[in-house]
């Protein structure tokens, strides 16, 4: 009786854009005596190198039209590759119509990945590289897997050819599922990728069906524990270039995105020390790199130890001396000076990385959570506020340097894991009190934390990311120092915080956006 696991493979139709390994493999078939059909550019190609080639027109009887949109959208194919060829009614209608059994398909898709991450690429040069053609026959062939070996990966090439020399020109029914399973996968990938840019139009940010098209960039040794397996997929290696060490670890690849989040939202040269994804300390200067580091650093000189640094500006030799001097797990600059290169690599487990800071805030997008049985779907925290849009409501008004901490602060807190206390000044952090079950005791981490750095708090200005539902937390601030504050707002106690606040001669100002980060 036949079957996919006895049947011989007679014909084969190949139509492919990347042109990798297709001529060593279409010569293995033409030397085993199967007939090829192709289209276009990949008939051209075959023929160049003396393979024996028919037009896939030969099987149509029409022409290819309308400028190459329609070519392969003909019953004579699709009739080929979606006979089931252990039912008799099939046979007949295969051979009523004059058609072939089309037993083998390679076929790989229009480059609309590599168009869409082109810079600057026009939407209708974008749009004819959406494949129509190509996904059609690989979802047939892919259904009819037992009599269509559907091929859309190179890599697969050499193990058909393999096959079809020691199985008798058979290839076994195991093989063939493996082969639909590869393209339902590509093909879903593929159309999640142009669902994901049509719906970039879309201002609708919950549909009723939401996809995710993403591909293996790496895999990992291990996730957060060594026990839990991990992998990286996306578009990460488009931002960030690695210049020396070691393979990133999963926890790494969650500090450096944290890190250049935060350091994107400043335009001056700006250092963020990164440890388990909070700040550590936060520095800024006008001009000088060097002293953004050295005011980050004088937050906390214990916490670095293993951390990551990044920061929006070349990181030159100056710098990369002082840094040399701590252990840290890995660096992000948009560059590095040959001398600082040279310094820095020599260390073997140290990290380099050169980010591309528009590349990456380009590309933010939605925020995903797994859940048992779903994803949380968010859209990004991308705001902020000015002088403009925060509303004083404390009897004394912030001086100039009171409101430029706070902007710097409030920047700061929105990347500090809930319950987040941000103690500062008008261009660094002085104490940073994180992810704690009570705001009051964030707040009193970060003054003993001060305290042990010896860092003064009188003067400075507090960030909470959320408001303060009692007065405590805000009087833990004032008795620490604090002249200035900068919250959301919003709590059913507001009139007694302010009250509190008036009372001790402390500026308030209220932003009305929480920011949570758990």
């Amino acid at each position: 009786m036949l079957n996919c696991n006895n049947y011989q493979v007679k014909t084969a139709i190949i139509s492919v854009s990347d042109k990798n390994g297709i001529i060593e493999f279409a010569k293995e078939l033409d030397t085993m005596g199967i007939e090829i059909f192709s289209t276009g550019g990949t008939e051209k190609t075959l023929r160049n190198e003396g393979i024996k080639v028919k037009s896939i027109t030969e099987l149509t009887q029409f022409p290819e039209c309308f400028d190459g949109r329609v070519k392969t959208l003909h019953p004579a194919i699709h009739s080929g590759l979606l006979a089931q060829l252990d039912n008799r009614e099939h046979l007949e209608q295969l051979a009523k119509f004059n058609y072939k059994s089309i037993d083998i398909l390679v076929v790989n898709l229009y480059p609309f990945e590599q168009k869409l991450n082109t810079p600057d690429i026009e939407h209708d040069e974008l749009v004819e590289n959406i494949d129509i053609g190509g996904p059609t026959m690989l979802r047939a062939a892919a259904k009819n897997y037992k009599w269509t070996a559907p091929i859309i990966n190179p890599k697969r090439y050499g193990q058909i050819i393999e096959l079809l020399k020691t199985n008798n020109m058979t290839i076994p029914e195991k093989v063939r599922l493996e082969l639909a399973g590869e393209v339902f996968q590509e093909t879903a990938y593929y159309d999640s990728l142009i669902a994901g840019y049509f719906n970039s139009y879309n201002q609708i940010h919950t549909p009723d069906k939401y996809t995710i098209g993403m591909k293996l960039e790496q895999s990992l040794r291990y996730g957060e524990n060594p026990h839990q397996e991990a992998a990286l997929y996306g578009n990460f290696n488009t931002i960030f270039t690695q210049l020396h060490g070691k393979e990133l670890s999963f926890n790494n690849i969650v500090d450096i995105n944290a890190a250049v989040d935060l350091i994107s939202e400043f335009d001056e040269p700006t250092v963020a020390i990164i440890k388990h994804t909070n700040p550590c300390g936060v520095g800024s200067d006008p001009s000088d790199i060097t002293k953004a580091w050295e005011k980050a650093f004088a937050t906390d000189k214990e916490s670095p130890f293993g951390g990551v640094i990044a920061m929006n500006a070349e990181l030159n030799l100056e710098l990369a001396k002082e840094i040399d001097e701590i252990f840290t797990e890995v660096l992000i600059a948009p560059s590095f000076s040959n001398e600082a290169l040279e310094l820095l690599t020599k260390k073997k487990n140290r990290r380099l990385l050169k980010v591309n800071i528009d590349r990456f805030v380009n590309l933010r997008s939605n925020d995903f959570k797994s859940v048992s049985g779903g994803y949380l779907v968010q859209s990004p925290n991308n705001i902020l506020i000015d002088n403009e849009t925060m509303k004083i409501v404390t009897n004394r008004k912030p001086s100039d340097n009171e409101m430029k901490a706070m902007l710097f602060g409030w920047k700061v807190a929105k990347h500090v894991k809930s319950n987040a206390i941000v103690y500062c000044e008008a261009d660094r952090t002085l104490a940073v009190g994180a992810g704690q079950m009570s705001r009051v005791d964030s707040a009193r981490i970060a003054v003993e934390k001060a305290k042990l750095m010896g860092i003064d708090l009188q003067g400075s200005v507090v960030a909470s990311d959320a408001f303060f539902p009692f007065a405590d937390g805000l009087l833990k601030a004032v008795e620490a120092g604090a002249t200035a504050v900068i919250q959301p707002g919003g709590s059913v106690r507001d009139d007694e915080v302010i009250k509190a606040a008036d009372e001790h001669n402390i500026a308030m100002a209220f932003t009305g956006i929480r920011h949570f980060k758990h």
